[in-house]
């Protein structure tokens, strides 16, 4: 899957491919970044704007409400 243009995607969309290809092949988000050639900070503000954070200890980005 191309993720290599990040601001045209949905945030919800990218959030739910994010998290799953975090769950299955990647161990943090810079693994996610290198093996699919992102910009953390982009992908961080992508998924920011919707409302959601990196989680390391979780390996997920999850909502900023608690």
């Amino acid at each position: 899957m191309d993720l290599s243009n990040l601001k045209n995607w949905d945030g919800n969309i990218l959030l739910g491919i994010v998290n799953e290809k975090l769950r299955l092949e990647c161990d943090s988000v810079e693994e996610l970044a290198s093996v699919y050639d992102l910009d953390v900070t982009v992908l961080a503000d992508k998924l920011g704007h919707v409302g959601f954070t990196y989680d390391p200890l979780t390996n997920q980005f999850k909502s900023h409400q608690f």
